[in-house]
């Protein structure tokens, strides 16, 4: 009995992360892909307008940190004369926020 407890959580938590990973995917379709494409690779008419990089490219996901890309979801992007160059994606709590970050990373090939 004493086994099954520990596997049994780590069986619940593993749901959870899928959970996770599967609203991530939703939130991901519904909100980035538009400009970020599918795959992530920034190759939509937005992205291209935008020059986004390309999110399945190991040397583009170094330039930012977790913590960057947490803030520009939360917060959205301007650029220096206050332009908005991408919204806030509203109505996520910041475990969302951080399962949406760790799929982004999972875009990289």
């Amino acid at each position: 009995m004493k086994k099954l407890l520990p596997l049994s959580l780590l069986f619940s938590l593993g749901f959870a992360v899928g959970g996770y990973a599967a609203d991530s995917a939703a939130v991901w379709t519904e909100s980035c892909q538009k400009c970020h494409g599918a795959n992530g690779n920034g190759d939509t008419k937005m992205g291209k307008k935008l020059k986004l990089g390309d999110l399945t490219k190991a040397e583009v996901q170094a330039e930012f940190t977790d913590e960057a890309a947490f803030k520009a979801i939360k917060e959205g992007i301007k650029d220096e004369s206050g332009k908005t160059l991408m919204k806030p994606i509203e109505g996520l709590t910041d475990e969302e926020i951080t399962a949406l970050v760790h799929y982004v990373r999972g875009l990289k090939q």
